[in-house]
């Protein structure tokens, strides 16, 4: 494993977080879609469940898709630092669940949004202290816009959770079939 786990799960969370918003199909537009994404990902802590709540993570898809799409590294830690300073970030070691010792950096009562900032920022902080930044990518397929954490082991994860790579092995194989 390249990361510890929680850095691991915070990356994958906040790339699922961005590709809720995809240009062509957007899901998380109910507050109902929030929570169903709070349970999936395993929140803890404040969720109102809220209009305005719903509006705050969906403005963050945009910040966090920044980081992806920063120009080298010293965009992407541009992009980290403004996080981190805008979500007020406090890092301390909690235990809770089966997750053992672990760093939250946003207290549990910040709002959903703050918290799903701050733990993002502080997993691309992890990230760049390891140099491991190329394992952030954005789909290798034309048309698709998501995003990806590569946790492969020889770092070969070139398309998106979204079915992009079955879709387009799928048409080489019919392409070579005739």
């Amino acid at each position: 494993m390249t990361f510890a786990y929680d850095t691991d799960v915070a990356l994958r969370t906040a790339a699922a977080l961005v590709n809720t918003g995809s240009p062509d199909e957007d899901s998380l537009t109910t507050t109902q879609a929030l929570q169903e994404f709070f349970i999936e990902w395993g929140w803890t802590g404040r969720h109102d469940g809220s209009e305005a709540e719903l509006a705050a993570v969906r403005a963050l898809r945009g910040r966090l898709r920044a980081v992806w799409l920063a120009a080298g590294e010293e965009a992407f830690v541009a992009e980290v630092n403004a996080l981190l300073r805008s979500g007020r970030a406090l890092p301390q070691l909690v235990e809770h669940g089966d997750y053992g010792w672990h760093v939250h950096a946003a207290d549990s009562d910040a709002s959903l949004a703050r918290r799903m900032q701050v733990e993002a920022a502080m997993a691309f902080v992890d990230v760049i202290r390891a140099g491991e930044l190329s394992r952030l990518r954005v789909c290798a397929a034309d048309d698709c816009v998501h995003v990806l954490v590569d946790l492969s082991r020889n770092r070969s994860k070139r398309y998106c959770e979204g079915g992009c790579g079955n879709r387009l092995a799928a048409a080489a194989y019919r392409s070579r079939r005739g």
